[in-house]
């Protein structure tokens, strides 16, 4: 399994387990424990973990970080550990003072569910107040994962960290402030594109009008790029099935049965192939149709299910999801997005039969 499974699997289990778990000592043993193991860091082995790691020998009362990852003896990074429902940003001050005392490069304050990075990239040898990364490991991103790999044991390097930290921390705000400004848009934000398309002077009762516009403008034009990036990759998607599989590409109508394949299923089948093409190769995803449902299936065996599209209903859709047992459970769906939402679930179903493998 690789590291990208690894973290996708903590974060399902995160997930699953966070409400049962009720003390900071069970969130370090039941979630940040197995983050360190998947980063390739032996527990056992005091060269590399250190738990309740002394950071400073001389002060008066000793103090003490949860765990320090040794590197040639000394530490190079430090982590501070919180119950799972924990506001991480009471505790930076208790982080802060840690990632000096013991002359570590990097720090993660976390609560199991939300890790924060940090290391000193505007004063040297002083943390900054912004993580360089942050991320909710129950909704972690692959860019996410990527940087997050740059820690593993195999490949950690400080120097490298470092380059990509300073461009992390300014991109990460730069979303922050876009996201903001999508949301409530600020008079500057909303100026800026009046001075741009209006000739005449400003007034309180244009920009109100202006701040409406603006508003409804870039969501709109966010959606329009998502969607023609959307539309992009199932026209890809059609093209190399059509060079493995031609015969699937037109609807058909079996006049023995009446199943008629349309347009909207196969778009949904072309959704799911798309997601599932990371793990099998997509000549390996077919289908088959009946007058209730279309069968999304592996190796056109019936017997290995990936899910079924509800979709020959009156109003509303359904895509049908299988479990170990191939146990069927149905999920309603507004629109051929939503497939999106099952693309765990869906990758989950082909462990289930390449697992022996």
């Amino acid at each position: 399994m690789d590291f990208k499974e690894q973290i996708k699997m903590l974060g399902d289990k995160v997930l699953k387990l966070r409400d049962q778990i009720k003390t900071e000592e069970a969130t370090k043993s039941a979630f940040i424990m197995q983050f360190i193991q998947i980063l390739g860091y032996d527990l056992f082995n005091p060269m590399e973990v250190v738990p309740e790691f002394i950071t400073d020998y001389g002060a008066k009362n000793v103090e003490k970080v949860d765990y320090a990852i040794l590197k040639d003896d000394q530490p190079v990074l430090v982590i501070e550990c919180k119950h799972h429902a924990e506001n991480l940003e009471k505790h930076y001050t208790q982080i802060h003072k840690y990632f000096h005392l013991t002359k570590a490069r990097f720090a993660i304050l976390t609560n199991g569910v939300q890790y924060n990075f940090y290391t000193d990239l505007d004063l040297s040898n002083k943390m900054d107040e912004k993580p360089f990364l942050s991320f909710d490991i129950t909704n972690i991103k692959d860019q996410q994962i990527k940087e997050l790999a740059k820690f593993h044991k195999s490949g950690f390097d400080i120097n490298s960290i470092l380059n990509t930290a300073s461009e992390l921390k300014y991109s990460n705000a730069i979303k922050t402030v876009l996201t903001s400004e999508l949301s409530n848009p600020t008079p500057e934000f909303v100026k800026y594109f009046f001075s741009r398309v209006y000739d005449g002077r400003s007034t309180e009762k244009l920009m109100i009008q202006f701040t409406e516009i603006v508003k409804k403008t870039v969501e709109q034009t966010f959606s329009d790029i998502v969607s023609d990036r959307l539309m992009n990759a199932i026209n890809q998607t059609k093209q190399a099935v059509a060079e493995t599989q031609p015969e699937i590409m037109t609807p058909v109508e079996n006049e023995e049965n009446k199943i008629i394949t349309t347009e909207e299923e196969l778009n949904g089948f072309y959704i799911v192939k798309s997601i599932l093409r990371s793990k099998v190769s997509s000549s390996r995803v077919t289908y088959k149709d009946s007058l209730n449902y279309f069968s999304i299936i592996l190796d056109d065996n019936s017997r290995k299910p990936l899910c079924r599209l509800w979709f020959n209903g009156k109003s509303k859709k359904f895509i049908g999801l299988f479990d170990k047992d191939k146990k069927e459970t149905k999920n309603e769906i507004a629109s051929l997005d939503d497939i999106y939402n099952f693309s765990n679930q869906l990758l989950t179903t082909i462990d289930y039969y390449e697992g022996s493998k």
